[in-house]
């Protein structure tokens, strides 16, 4: 039985929007005229959110990591406790304060009530469940173990989630700082220095070399500001274009890699990505060769993802997956040892694991680092910019005083 999103008007001349269950969108509207609402409009939660992911421009075709996180550690918890996955789907989506996630939800259940696998169910919205997801409940449900691959799944988007809010929150103070050095300047050479050389230019005396240079940097910012912004927007907006082509995103991501401390924290956390997601792949039974492609998509860098795919070649070739990974010097020796020795003790999951673990510990590390580095950078940057405009509008006071003397 299809889950039906609508709006309708109660007798006042409420909006009410909501969420239904029905055979078709006819008997969804009797079921409204019943509770003494005026449908104004009703849609298949499947075509919408196919809808979305089918061209439209929106902000939001997905849902958010701790939304994914929070539904499934849910779904986990009540199919452990013994509830029929249909009655844990109702539960869940009735559990949750967002309505586009219950509808979503609902959407599965329907799809479960007819007779379908929940994997099939998940698979109706591709954009809000990822492959690594729906393949690891494929692979639970066949081999009868959902509940269990399901706490797995709640771990994991749990940890990926924890990992992604670490690297923002590192991310928040350099980037915070920055726009305050660029918005404390902007003002300075906008509004204070126009003011105060004012004074200077009624002289008749040259003024110091820095003050003019101020002054000609004031100047052409206050005249050219929405050039240099629409040039800033420009470079933003030409640099994804040429990102898009292949070749200039693999050369670009080498590029990255190269460097010392953001070539560590990428490597790192493509790293630790890959190392989670085939942990929990090969917990859960899928087919090593699938894992391995899967686990290559969620790599962001792309030499690194060409990497785990010529791996995969190998490994089907008969090769182990340590060497094969180790081949493109890409990943992180001990990423590649502990994969090794799981092989060789038959407990690959554990030491993926404990990989995933400590590339995570160290790219904690370095971020951490780089921050404790790049802000102090920063105020020194600052303060020799600022020091630079004091230094160019005292200058000209200091040659008065000389004069006077």
């Amino acid at each position: 039985m299809p889950a039906y999103q609508y709006v309708a008007l109660d007798t006042a001349g409420r909006e009410k929007r909501g969420l239904l269950e029905g055979d078709n969108a006819r008997q969804v509207r009797q079921q409204l005229r019943e509770q003494a609402l005026l449908p104004v409009s009703i849609s298949e939660v499947e075509r919408t959110e196919q809808n979305r992911a089918g061209g439209r421009f929106t902000l939001r075709r997905g849902i958010s990591a701790t939304d994914l996180a929070l539904l499934t550690r849910q779904l986990a918890t009540l199919t452990r406790a013994g509830l029929p996955l249909e009655e844990a789907l109702l539960a869940t989506s009735q559990q949750t304060e967002k309505p586009r996630v219950a509808a979503i939800i609902s959407g599965v259940r329907a799809r479960v009530l007819e007779g379908r696998t929940l994997a099939d169910g998940l698979g109706v919205f591709p954009q809000v469940f990822p492959e690594i997801y729906r393949a690891t409940v494929a692979a639970g449900e066949q081999a009868g173990r959902l509940d269990g691959v399901l706490e797995r799944l709640a771990d994991y988007t749990e940890n990926r989630e924890i990992l992604q809010s670490r690297v923002r929150n590192a991310l928040v103070y350099p980037i915070l700082l920055t726009i305050v050095c660029i918005v404390i300047v902007s003002l300075l050479l906008g509004y204070v220095v126009p003011e105060v050389v004012n004074v200077f230019k009624a002289g008749k005396h040259q003024l110091p070399l820095l003050t003019r240079v101020l002054i000609a940097a004031s100047d052409g910012f206050r005249q050219w500001w929405w050039l240099l912004a629409a040039g800033v927007a420009g470079v933003i907006w030409g640099t994804k274009r040429w990102l898009q082509n292949p070749n200039n995103r693999r050369r670009w991501d080498h590029g990255v890699l190269r460097l010392a401390i953001i070539g560590r924290v990428a490597r790192g956390v493509n790293a630790a990505r890959f190392a989670r997601t085939l942990s929990i792949l090969t917990a859960s039974t899928v087919p090593v060769l699938e894992a391995l492609r899967i686990s290559g998509e969620v790599v962001a860098n792309l030499p690194m993802r060409e990497a785990v795919a010529e791996a995969a070649v190998k490994v089907r070739e008969g090769a182990p997956i340590a060497r094969s990974l180790g081949v493109s010097r890409l990943f992180p020796p001990m990423l590649i040892h502990l994969i090794a020795s799981g092989e060789s003790s038959g407990e690959l999951e554990t030491m993926l694991e404990r990989a995933a673990t400590n590339q995570e510990r160290d790219m904690d590390g370095i971020v951490n680092t780089a921050v404790n580095i790049l802000g102090p950078a920063m105020i020194l940057v600052m303060g020799g910019i600022v020091l630079l405009i004091v230094l160019a509008l005292l200058l000209p006071i200091f040659e008065l005083n000389q004069l006077v003397h």
